[in-house]
């Protein structure tokens, strides 16, 4: 098989891969970050670069024309104006020679800011994992009793405990442990059945990881078994984002490639390691010291993570091979944890509400309220909780890639130059805007370097410019403004959101018509979604909103009600709590209660599956309005005109 040489600018990361792969896979194998919403499947047009011709001519490489694959129609047309720039898609070019590839500003992967901060929250302290402390009389001929058996008699005998069992890896190193301590020893019991770990002498505390596998970040936090305390926490991009953006362009990667699924769940574990590894440190103790997990995630996350076939997730009824909580031994999933360390699992709701979901129940606890109260994580996959003590629904939605800069012609994720937050004054039209690691607003300070739009920075601007009244209800450019920031570009209209000058790509960042219509798409889901449910519980409005997940933290709740993406309700009573996954698989990890808890409400809440209900399409048109085609939002202020 040839291997072709392939160079990339400007980070200068240069290997030898096989020819035929795409440039995107070249980037994959060496390591260069280039945005791939999509998974590679031609669709998001974010994965761009050019054929870096000075290095060519250098070089003596090939021609261009050589070097990649040529220029499909369908790509052409993805490309736009762009491909007579000489502008390829990375997942689209296939290598065919040596070359030096350059990868424009847009479509370079920034540092994702990733914020899952642990929120305080009153916790009850009844781990799964307890340590135990006991002195074993020492063997001798009129009592040569084994290891084993002299470890649970002294453990039976002194804490009044049931049948034990020992773990292998345990049994292991037992003999040399007990004569370490001298007889004095410390075991770590699961559940008060199993001995899973044993260190010499007295042991005060243990440690457990929650972890929160969102389809676009990773958080976890490092507890005190012992205290309660949360040591230190960690955070990352999901790194299975190089394979799609969204739980559907994984699965149908697993079902394009025979080690797919193999790959998407390596990428995931080494990256839970890499995590454990720095907090661990950070925590000041060794990775084995850690001896109880708890995972959380969405359906397709869960499956991907455990190494599950996700392939029947992809098609109706969108079937889960296992909805119950599982105990898995950390060791069986590759985690570089304690060896003897089980890793719960909390249970699937149905469908693609899954994990997660119930941790945010087993945190809000919906299901103990009077209030009717509407929960949304706004993620990369929408999940919905509406109820109360009497009746809870759930429901799920394909939102997350429009809401957070997919799709969007200058969106992109949470890293530094994101615009995160804009405002539009309705009278002079002129705009303010704040980018992310910039603590300043524009115009108040001179900014320079933005690079594009995050999730929260679009919802502001297309609820601003409804309010503003550069666009109406239906989500059209006005025709009738004078404004320098409204314009034509290829006969489409745009609205200018930072100048060239203010950012560091070569041209200004704008919200166009198309990237208004398919944040309409995404909320209207999520409406739809929210007021389907209302119909099932029979009720007409909303007591509270809350906003879940680390990207509904970071909305205005005024701009998300403006866009319509949940029903009128007071906006004193909407607001947002933080990753409350986290915090559920927090509580999760120090109070096994919490634990059954989840396996009885996974199984009460109702899902109700959107894509077969007869009423969704009608419910949908008519949330595409801005806020709603119908709908009253007494708690709104009037948009300018």
């Amino acid at each position: 098989m040839k291997h072709c040489q392939v160079t990339f600018q400007p980070s200068g990361k240069r290997g030898v891969v096989p020819e035929g792969k795409t440039v995107l896979e070249a980037a994959r194998l060496l390591g260069v970050g280039i945005e791939s919403l999509c998974g590679g499947k031609q669709t998001c047009g974010k994965c761009l670069v050019k054929i870096d011709a000075a290095a060519a001519a250098v070089s003596g490489a090939p021609p261009a024309a050589d070097a990649l694959s040529p220029l499909t129609e369908a790509e052409a047309k993805r490309l736009g104006p762009r491909a007579q720039e000489g502008f390829r898609l990375a997942c689209a070019a296939a290598i065919r020679a040596d070359v030096s590839l350059f990868v424009p500003e847009e479509s370079r992967t920034g540092a994702q800011v990733v914020r899952k901060a642990a929120t305080e929250r009153a916790i009850s302290l009844n781990p799964a994992v307890r340590l135990f402390p006991v002195t074993l009389p020492p063997p001798d001929l009129p009592d040569p009793q084994g290891d084993d058996s002299r470890l649970i008699a002294a453990l039976t005998e002194q804490y009044h405990l049931g049948p034990l069992t020992i773990d292998y890896p345990a049994l292991l190193v037992l003999p040399g442990v007990l004569r370490q301590g001298n007889w004095q020893v410390t075991a770590a019991l699961w559940m008060e059945r199993e001995i899973i770990a044993l260190f010499p002498g007295e042991v005060e505390e243990a440690f457990g990881l929650a972890v929160d596998c969102g389809s676009t970040t990773v958080a976890a936090y490092l507890c005190s078994l012992t205290t309660g305390a949360a040591l230190s926490t960690g955070s990352a991009m999901n790194p299975q984002v190089a394979y799609g953006e969204d739980v559907m362009s994984r699965i149908a990667y697993v079902m394009d490639h025979p080690d797919g699924l193999t790959k998407l769940q390596k990428a995931i574990i080494a990256e839970l390691n890499r995590l454990i590894a720095g907090m661990a440190a950070q925590g000041g103790i060794p990775p084995e010291r850690i001896l109880d997990v708890t995972l959380v995630g969405n359906t397709a996350m869960h499956h991907l993570l455990l190494g599950i076939d996700p392939r029947p997730l992809g098609v109706a009824p969108f079937t889960p091979a296992v909805q119950s909580s599982l105990d898995i031994k950390a060791r069986d999933l590759g985690l570089t944890v304690h060896p003897g360390g089980s890793c719960h699992v909390l249970p699937i709701e149905a469908g693609f509400v899954g994990a997660d979901n119930v941790a945010v129940l087993i945190a809000e606890e919906p299901y103990r309220r009077e209030e009717m109260r509407l929960i949304i994580d706004v993620g990369t996959n929408g999940e919905m909780v509406l109820g109360n003590r009497e009746r809870l629904l759930s429901a799920s939605c394909a939102t997350g890639p429009a809401l957070e800069g997919a799709h969007i012609r200058f969106g992109m994720r949470a890293a530094p130059g994101a615009i995160e937050r804009i405002r539009i004054d309705p009278q002079s039209r002129e705009v303010s805007f704040k980018i992310i690691g910039e603590e300043r607003w524009r115009p108040e300070a001179k900014l320079t370097g933005a690079r594009g739009i995050c999730g929260s920075g679009i919802i502001d601007g297309v609820a601003e410019l409804y309010r503003a009244g550069v666009i109406d209800g239906s989500g059209r450019f006005r025709t009738d403004l004078d404004t320098p920031r409204l314009r034509q570009k290829d006969g489409k209209p745009e609205f200018v959101i930072a100048w060239r000058e203010e950012t560091v790509l070569d041209e200004e960042i704008t919200i166009g018509q198309q990237d208004i219509r398919n944040v309409q798409l995404a909320k209207a889901a999520l409406y739809a979604g929210a007021k389907l449910m209302m119909k099932r519980l029979g009720i007409e409005r909303l007591d509270r909103v809350t906003l879940a997940g680390a990207f509904g933290s970071f909305i205005d709740p005024l701009a998300a009600m403006t866009l319509g993406m949940f029903p009128d309700c007071d906006l004193n009573n909407v607001s947002a709590v933080g990753n409350a996954a986290g915090d559920g698989a927090r509580i999760a990890l120090l109070d096994r209660e919490k634990r059954r808890e989840a396996q009885s409400v996974a199984r009460q809440v109702e899902y109700l599956e959107l894509t077969v209900a007869a009423d969704f399409q009608e419910e949908f048109l008519a949330a595409l309005a801005i806020p709603h085609e119908r709908d009253a939002f007494p708690h709104l202020p009037p948009p300018a005109r």
